[in-house]
């Protein structure tokens, strides 16, 4: 990787969303996090446009900037009071002829729906955990336990707590109920998979280059019920599962294992038409790798598993954003062929 080819000379327009309703602390923490993507786009040798989208009106933003003049680095999750609005981003730079860095509005809109993720997996032949999705309370024909219960519609690990793994039927009709109540959505009741945590990040299109595998080492509990990245384990400074939760990069796996997994995960992202890059979670058990989670545009922040697998592959934070910015710019309805 090249740091300072700087995307044709295309300046880039930095997308980041910003919720006024979001507590200060939250609100700092995005505004370190633009910092950040910002400061390191600037040393990778680009001219940015920092846009910080404060309210869900995405056109007011755009005005001022002309398709054929930038590239969009999009790193806007959603559009400030509209919820599950992430394509609806990537859709709204489609219909204005943005270009813009990662995966297409259609993949995106199918990553927040966790059984359509594994519907469409399985058609592909990948391996998914057993599951099912209820709309009620009632869990009629579930037999398998241990279970993980978890909402239907979200990302980031909401709603998923140590009491989220269940051990008998009472405690999953307890659950189902209080991610219906409390979520106002279907559960996804899922074969919990107690075993190896990996999450593989991945770069690229036509060719696709795999990062150093990150693994969630959860050695530090004994109960399975901790045994999982809660969200807590992600935004929650100082409690037992974000201090001890360990991230080993590279993972130890055999030859034949990291065969296997490297042919899933590019498997994975050629079927469910990721762009740019990727990050994919995954569980060893009895030899199968089975797929959890589908993260196309996944957080790309200097402290995340895919900037610590960059770290170690000897890419400096810079370099990987550059890469995707070229990889955007050969997209580019003036710039792309040049």
């Amino acid at each position: 990787m090249n740091s300072h080819d700087d995307g044709l000379g295309l300046p880039v327009l930095l997308l980041f969303n910003l919720d006024p309703a979001w507590p200060q602390a939250d609100a700092e923490s995005a505004l370190q996090e633009a910092a950040a993507l910002e400061t390191g786009l600037v040393k990778g040798g680009h001219a940015v446009h920092l846009v910080l989208v404060r309210t869900p009106e995405l056109l007011s933003y755009l005005r001022g900037f002309r398709p054929e003049e930038v590239i969009v680095f999009n790193a806007c999750e959603e559009l400030p009071g509209v919820v599950r609005s992430e394509a609806l981003v990537a859709q709204t730079l489609e219909r204005l002829g943005f270009v813009y860095s990662g995966s297409r509005a259609e993949v995106l809109s199918r990553s927040w729906d966790k059984a359509r993720v594994r519907r469409f997996l399985a058609r592909c032949g990948l391996p998914v955990p057993y599951w099912r999705v209820y709309e009620r309370a009632e869990v009629d024909g579930w037999e398998r336990f241990p279970a993980i219960v978890k909402p239907a519609l979200e990302h980031c690990s909401v709603g998923l707590s140590p009491e989220a793994v269940v051990f008998s039927r009472a405690e999953l009709q307890r659950r189902v109920r209080y991610v219906h109540e409390t979520f106002r959505q279907p559960a996804l009741v899922e074969d919990f998979v107690d075993g190896r945590e990996f999450h593989v990040s991945l770069l690229g299109n036509d060719e696709l280059e795999i990062l150093p595998i990150a693994e969630m080492d959860f050695g530090a509990f004994d109960d399975p019920r901790e045994r999982i990245c809660s969200y807590e384990s992600k935004f929650c400074p100082g409690s037992k599962p974000y201090e001890q939760i360990e991230v080993r990069v590279p993972a130890l796996l055999s030859l034949e294992e990291q065969k296997r997994l490297e042919e899933i995960a590019r498997a994975v992202y050629r079927a469910f038409g990721c762009r740019d890059y990727a990050r994919l979670d995954l569980r060893l058990r009895d030899g199968v790798f089975y797929v959890l989670d589908v993260n196309p545009n996944p957080d790309i922040s200097p402290e995340t598993s895919l900037a610590e697998a960059a770290r170690v592959a000897g890419y400096p934070y810079e370099v990987v954003l550059s890469r995707l910015v070229r990889l955007v710019a050969r997209r580019h309805p003036v710039r792309g062929l040049q």
